[in-house]
């Protein structure tokens, strides 16, 4: 007979909204997937707030840090020192956690994980490779004082134990969540958003210079030359971070190029800050979808994560992330910063249904693995086999995954008995 579940009280250090940024969203989901998972998870958070930033935060969050104030992170620790808390999940990216310049210049992390006395999952949002001295000394720093951290690409997990020297027994890989959308309704939904008869090809997220949408519109000017019904959404506002330092000059930028090749009636911005269902429409309304993105390093993208959750065909650039989402015929690679390479693939797709439709099932059938129920249940147990002091992950066969052999049932009698694991245990025979 299995034992209730103790309360599990977690706390988030992290952006929250309604700051708006990827993490941000993300740490809101991950949290409501972790609380919907278990019969009695509490939630809080520490928000990082950006410089000057001022939000109005829901009930659960119990404190703030200021972005580049580091003795405000030291603070945050002793603040959750002082609290309930069961476990505090860090959702590490350098520019919330350091001074960043082309490298690494100060580290708020480490110091704030020296204070912190409660067990901590570190989630890496970032993973560069080749690292410069002060980033891998940082990230080496984080996993030592962490009892696990999670990752959401397996070659990310890869690069820390080869490059960085991490040991691979911490390292948890949890991919990145996302909605479960049925991935239906296309031709009602464009009639609905009054773009009946268009071809649909879309990006998604919050602009700045570094998503290389000036390729995808030069793209889109060839494609238009075989495909003139076609139709560029480019969906999402300026990052806040972006508008703050510089206004709209790119959004201003990528307008005027649209003028210069005289296809306005081929894109279309929807300059707004969507909420997840209007996401998930402009996704669903989709024919392409693509992530011309121009950092290699990217090891995470919630937006193509979306998209292939939607099962849609894909045309992404190389980067990380995409490059181990979209392998097995999942979507199409398309070389970086390449107008010519980008309209080719597109064009692929376009050109021959049978192909557009084998790439939108086999991205439906690996996004659906990341839907957040799921997440959230690996994201729980992972909480729970760290209070209970059991292995996180397995040392042979692959040495990222979580370990399933144990039921939560007797992961929660472990943790509320402070069962340690004999010198024998094997997660192969558990």
């Amino acid at each position: 007979m299995s034992m209730p579940a103790k309360r599990l009280r977690v706390a988030f250090v992290s952006s929250y909204p309604p700051r708006e940024c990827g993490i941000a969203t993300f740490t809101h989901d991950l949290a409501s997937a972790t609380r919907d998972a278990g019969e009695d998870v509490q939630i809080s958070v520490v928000a990082i707030n950006e410089a000057g930033g001022l939000h109005p935060y829901p009930s659960e969050v119990i404190g703030r840090i200021d972005q580049g104030r580091p003795e405000t992170y030291v603070e945050a620790a002793r603040l959750l020192n002082q609290s309930p808390v069961d476990v505090v999940s860090v959702q590490h990216e350098f520019g919330r956690f350091g001074l960043w310049q082309d490298y690494l210049r100060e580290d708020y992390l480490g110091p704030m994980l020296d204070e912190l006395r409660k067990p901590v999952v570190t989630t890496l949002h970032t993973i560069l490779p080749s690292p410069h001295p002060s980033v891998r000394s940082a990230i080496l720093k984080a996993v030592e004082k962490s009892d696990a951290v999670m990752v959401m690409a397996k070659v990310g997990a890869l690069m820390l134990v080869e490059e960085y020297g991490a040991p691979a027994e911490k390292i948890v890989y949890i991919p990145h969540g996302m909605p479960e959308i049925n991935p239906a309704g296309r031709t009602r939904i464009k009639a609905e958003l009054g773009i009946s008869g268009r071809t649909v090809i879309s990006t998604f997220g919050l602009l700045s210079p570094g998503k290389g949408l000036e390729y995808a519109i030069r793209a889109i000017a060839l494609v238009a030359q075989k495909h003139p019904d076609v139709l560029y959404l480019i969906v999402g506002q300026t990052h806040p971070d972006v508008r703050r330092a510089e206004g709209e000059l790119y959004r201003n930028g990528l307008q005027q190029l649209i003028n210069e090749l005289g296809i306005t009636k081929h894109v279309a911005f929807v300059n707004q800050y969507l909420s997840k269902r209007e996401i998930i429409r402009y996704l669903l309304a989709t024919d392409v979808f693509v992530t011309p993105y121009l950092g290699r390093n990217q090891i995470t993208s919630g937006a193509l994560t979306y998209a292939m959750g939607a099962g849609k065909a894909i045309v992404s650039t190389p980067y990380i992330y995409a490059t181990e989402a979209l392998a097995e015929h999942r979507g199409i690679i398309a070389e970086f910063r390449s107008a010519e390479s980008l309209a080719n693939s597109i064009n692929l797709i376009l050109d021959d249904p049978e192909e557009k439709a084998t790439l939108e099932r086999n991205a439906y059938a690996y996004g659906k693995e990341m839907a957040w129920p799921k997440v959230g249940r690996d994201f729980l147990l992972l909480l729970r086999r760290v209070l209970a002091g059991l292995p996180p992950t397995y040392r042979q066969g692959d040495p990222f995954r979580l370990v399933r052999s144990l039921e939560d049932e007797k992961v929660i009698v472990a943790e509320e008995e402070g069962f340690e694991p004999s010198s024998g245990y094997s997660p192969e025979t558990a």
